[in-house]
């Protein structure tokens, strides 16, 4: 799980962020990216640190406070979905990217992101892919960022009851799509999205 970090480690490479997102396919919510430089990734508090997906929700928030605090430096950047819809979805993720690293309180040597490179960064980087799967700090910030948007999608479900957010967290499940149906689009609604645009609704 450490193979990447552990070469460059080797090579003198001491202070690494990993970056990852969570909400890319949901047609409701927030993007959210997170950017992790871990303290130690022997720490056996992080061993049980995978890629998020692969992770039950209450390990993914067992961990979310674990990582926090066995890290050098972490953030997490939201992506409304306004603008989501005003610069696209692909966009918005490298952007996000982009303010997540310039958020950590130390600067990283070198970056390691999930499939996505992020062009013009002055600081070292190399897109991995799956590499909430093969890199330790990238599979801690795919905790942090999933873990904050699902809180978030939960909180959404109180404020836009009937939608069931809390459950599909903004997915386009059978239940959401029936949802939508009946109640119109909400403002957390990604307009640009396909499904979104072929309902022809009004916002709430």
């Amino acid at each position: 799980m450490i193979g990447i970090e552990s070469s460059l480690r080797d090579s003198g490479i001491s202070i690494i962020a990993g970056v990852d997102e969570a909400g890319r396919g949901p047609c409701a919510g927030p993007l959210v990216i997170a950017a992790v430089a871990l303290n130690n990734a022997d720490s056996q508090l992080l061993s049980r640190v995978a890629d998020s997906k692969a992770l039950t929700e209450k390990v993914r928030e067992q961990l979310f406070d674990v990582i926090k605090l066995e890290a050098v430096a972490w953030s997490i950047i939201e992506i409304s979905p306004n603008e989501i819809d005003q610069i696209g979805l692909h966009k918005s993720n490298i952007e996000g990217m982009r303010r997540a690293i310039n958020s950590l309180a130390v600067t990283p040597e070198y970056i390691l992101t999930d499939g996505y490179a992020i062009e013009g960064l002055a600081i070292p980087n190399l897109a991995v892919w799956k590499g909430d799967q093969v890199a330790q700090s990238i599979s801690a910030a795919s905790i942090l960022a999933k873990v904050y948007r699902d809180r978030i999608m939960i909180e959404n479900d109180a404020k836009y009851p009937g939608y069931g957010f809390a459950k599909h967290k903004g997915y386009i499940t059978a239940a959401h799509t029936q949802a939508l149906s009946r109640l119109g689009i909400c403002e957390i609604h990604r307009k640009s999205f396909a499904n979104i645009i072929a309902l022809g609704a009004s916002t709430l």
